[in-house]
């Protein structure tokens, strides 16, 4: 499968609107209620806010905190600007501000339109007042306790997926508020971050060093969050990055981003779930992405003759607009109609700062932050990219995608980080649980581990399992130890380090067997629900390219 036709499936398969989620009550439990004072903080642009959701009543929520200046007018294609004072020295963080600008596409069908749209976000459409420009914000998960405990809480900041093209803190898979609500001893952040041409627009008047905006973006989310954590009950110095999907590529690239390893690091733990840095989606160069942005602005009479003066005209164009002409290139191409004109699609791309062209060379020099590093796939990665057909998906080629595309970088990405004598966990995930896989090929599908991890398996299709429940609090405590203690709290949880390319154990998730066409298997009722294996059989199949660089 060519790059390009994978990376287009991936868009339309997360681009559709989803239907409101039914929340359940998840267990009410002995804890201070929020109080009006610990529902107001003092953050460093002033108070907020706060609100509690009925049925978490012991996690207060402070929602769609600005974190940036709005990306506009003349900000717009330009680095993240901090926020600045709240007007009138207050504000109301008690709902979702809006979700970075996106375009919806319907067609053609996908398992998260057909299957599972929990992970799309909620009551969008491409007119929406739910888009906006003005969408750089973060939101707090905190357990009502920590208003008055003085022991600082371990913090997660968690980085959404969805191809850098769209998605937001609002997808109802991944409200973490019902994790914090059982943990009650740790603090989840989401945050939204410039997507597609407004993230990354690979526009040739804009400084390499300036590309991917995007990141930049994540970048500041996280300084907010070390800035002013500790009010909202955090320890700044115990700050988990984790990420899935395209998020998963943005921690990875993260670990060796220069500002990680020349400024404040921020982080001291990472999770990476399906996706690495060495994804193909991180192979693009400026030279050979920046006609997609020209392409764009030729359609708004923004052929200017230097690219300063093409990126200044496309600042005025209304973001609206550019959405739909995105849109409509996209919709063209899926249904064969594009013609002569060329596909448009913006990704990051290799500018030496935040995405590098050679890992194995850094990792090689430990230019990499030295933090211990989760690594896992699915079973079933590849599930969401290939066609969709009503007999469901080619398992061969299934197999290829979640091996060339996810399972065999993560074995090359674990192996630079032993080389850097960076400490790696590695999990594959193969549970297959009727309620968030409802049909039986979907299997351990792209994402399938998230509800379990946050909390929202019971959100839709019924009651989880009592299995279901035990392996979902097995997985949160073991990346709550992580964010906590390190090595010593998630080694604690029984998962050994990842030691050897050979040998190495990787921590089984669901105790099935881990083959990639193994998706029609639920779970033996008795049988282990963790265990740990050894995928060398299975590596040994990848192709040369994701050979690891080091004999270890």
């Amino acid at each position: 499968m060519q790059l390009k036709t994978f990376l287009l499936l991936l868009v339309a398969g997360v681009t559709a609107s989803s239907t409101p989620a039914h929340h359940r009550n998840s267990g009410r439990r002995s804890c201070p209620l929020p109080t009006a004072s610990s529902l107001s903080v003092n953050t460093s642009q002033g108070l907020v806010h706060g609100t509690t959701d009925p049925t978490t009543p012991c996690v207060r929520e402070f929602l769609g905190i600005p974190y940036a200046k709005p990306p506009i007018n003349h900000l717009r294609f330009r680095p993240p600007q901090p926020a600045g004072p709240f007007p009138g020295g207050v504000f109301n963080a008690t709902k979702f501000g809006p979700s970075c600008m996106q375009f919806l596409i319907d067609e053609p069908e996908s398992i998260y339109t057909e299957f599972v749209p929990e992970f799309n976000l909620e009551g969008i459409s491409t007119t929406s007042n739910h888009l906006s420009e003005d969408c750089l914000s973060v939101s707090v998960y905190t357990p009502s306790a920590a208003a008055a405990n003085r022991t600082k809480l371990p913090v997660i900041a968690f980085i959404h997926g969805g191809a850098f093209t769209v998605s937001g803190q609002d997808a109802p898979y991944t409200i973490p508020r019902q994790w914090v609500q059982k943990s009650q001893s740790h603090i989840v952040v989401t945050f939204n971050y410039r997507l597609n041409i407004f993230g990354f627009p690979s526009a040739e008047g804009l400084p390499l060093e300036d590309q991917n905006l995007g990141l930049q973006d994540q970048r500041l989310a996280l300084e907010w969050t070390k800035k002013n954590i500790a009010s909202f009950g955090g320890d700044p110095s115990r700050i988990a990055l984790w990420g899935q999907s395209a998020g998963a590529l943005a921690a990875g690239w993260y670990q060796y981003a220069r500002d990680t390893l020349e400024k404040d690091p921020i982080v001291d733990a990472i999770m990476m779930d399906s996706g690495t840095e060495i994804f193909p989606l991180s192979r693009s160069v400026l030279s050979e992405s920046k006609s997609n942005f020209t392409a764009v602005a030729e359609k708004f009479g923004c052929n200017h003759t230097t690219p300063e003066e093409e990126l200044r005209c496309m600042q005025t164009v209304d973001a609206q607009d550019i959405e739909f002409f995105l849109e409509d290139n996209m919709s063209k191409f899926l249904s064969g109609k594009l013609g002569k004109e060329p596909i448009v699609f913006f990704t990051p791309v290799i500018n030496n700062v935040t995405v590098f062209a050679n890992y194995s060379e850094r990792a090689e020099q430990k230019k990499i932050l030295n933090v211990p590093t989760i690594i896992g796939t699915n079973t079933n990665d590849g599930v969401p990219f290939v066609p969709l057909t009503p007999n469901g998906v080619n398992g061969t080629l299934e197999e290829a995608v979640t091996m060339g595309f996810f399972l065999c970088p993560a074995f090359k990405a674990a192996s630079f980080r032993l080389a850097a004598g960076v400490p790696v966990y590695r999990y594959i995930y193969t549970a297959n649980f009727t309620n968030i896989s409802p049909a039986p090929f979907l299997g351990a599908y792209h994402g399938a581990e998230l509800p379990l991890l946050f909390g929202t398996d019971e959100i839709a299709r019924g009651a989880s399992t009592p299995d279901e429940k035990k392996l979902s609090k097995i997985m949160e405590d073991a990346w709550v130890a992580l964010a906590s203690k390190g090595t010593q709290g998630i080694e604690a949880t029984g998962w050994s380090r990842y030691t050897s390319v050979k040998n190495g154990l990787v921590r089984n998730f669901g105790g099935n067997p881990p083959t990639p066409t193994n998706n029609t298997t639920t779970h033996a009722v008795g049988s282990p629900l963790v265990t740990d294996i050894s995928l060398s059989a299975m590596e040994a199949l990848c192709p040369n390219i994701f050979q690891p660089a080091f004999q270890l």
